[in-house]
């Protein structure tokens, strides 16, 4: 195929997934208030219920409900008769997710699963099947066939499942309340628990192991002291530590380049006035808005109390620097 003919069928299959997701704006019903409502009023855990590419999307639905404060737990249909409905608690409902709507594996629990008293919630393709007279909340995920060339690889089916479970997280998430303090909690280890847990004072270089200067400072005692100390920058203080401007190395190699004799160049003479600077207390991901949301990004920012005075300097290796 020629390269032009890829790209088309790219955009024919984004196309098709997107008016499928779109289509199901429109089939939005009081049932998906009605799963939303099943699921807040039950103290205990949702179990998310699918064999196959459905399995897989149930996965990641009870991944991203158990992150955002639902607790959620995935549960194969296969296993579940082989062991795995011990995970039950009287009363926890169930997610069962199949486009046909009539999976042998997961038609054989529902029996089973209402033992349980399970709330069962259906996501399906076809609203006239099985599973959809037998559950007691459908959601209609049905798409408008396949993306791909064939018609037959789950493409729109499990692209609409896997939406139709964000949009019940979100609902979720925002019935409980569910902030991003909330969302931290869960997400320790990764760079967005970093950033909403963190403050700068936690990750930032103290004053002391910084490079400073005054703005009457030769140029190259500031670049010696600069070597010693390799943050990547270096603080201009007056007497009371109070920052009146930051020379990079960027602003060095600008310097070579400008001045052929540097010796009689002084620190203030090159520095940045009135730099970007960031407070201790802020959060790392504030840190980061600052650094990278601008055309020239930084690379590091001056750290300074309410009054101005000088505590230190982050850079975007700190941020993301594990502890």
């Amino acid at each position: 195929m020629k390269d032009s003919e890829l790209i088309e069928l790219a955009k024919a299959v984004l196309e098709c997934e997107s008016a499928s997701i779109t289509g199901a704006v429109k089939k939005l019903d009081e049932n998906f208030a009605r799963a939303v409502n099943a699921i807040l009023s039950h103290k205990g855990k949702l179990l998310v219920c699918g064999v196959g590419k459905s399995g897989l999307v149930g996965q990641k639905i009870a991944a991203t409900l158990s992150s955002t404060g639902t607790p959620a737990v995935f549960m194969h249909a296969c296993d579940a008769v082989h062991g795995d409905l011990g995970v039950y608690e009287p009363g926890d409902p169930t997610l069962l997710i199949s486009n046909s709507g009539a999976t042998v594996e997961c038609l054989r629990l529902i029996p089973i699963l209402k033992k349980f008293d399970s709330t069962i919630i259906a996501l399906i393709g076809n609203l006239d099947s099985p599973m959809g007279r037998e559950s007691d909340i459908v959601l209609d995920a049905s798409s408008m066939g396949e993306a791909d060339p064939l018609g037959i690889v789950p493409t729109n089916s499990t692209t609409l499942a896997m939406a139709m479970g964000d949009a019940l997280a979100c609902a979720l998430m925002k019935a409980r309340g569910f902030s991003k303090e909330d969302f931290a909690k869960f997400h320790p280890a990764g760079q967005l628990g970093r950033n909403l847990l963190l403050t700068v004072k936690d990750v930032m270089n103290p004053i002391d192991r910084c490079a400073t200067a005054r703005s009457n400072t030769p140029v190259r005692k500031m670049v010696m002291e600069m070597t010693e100390k390799p943050l990547g920058a270096a603080c201009v203080i007056d007497e009371s530590s109070k920052l009146l401007g930051i020379v990079t190395d960027g602003d060095l190699r600008r310097l070579l380049g400008s001045f052929a004799d540097i010796d009689s160049v002084c620190v203030g003479d090159i520095m940045t006035k009135s730099p970007v600077c960031v407070e201790p207390e802020a959060s790392l991901g504030r840190a980061v808005e600052l650094m990278e949301a601008r055309k020239s990004r930084l690379s590091v920012l001056p750290v300074v109390d309410a009054c101005g005075k000088c505590l230190g300097l982050l850079r975007l290796h700190d941020v993301y620097q594990p502890l």
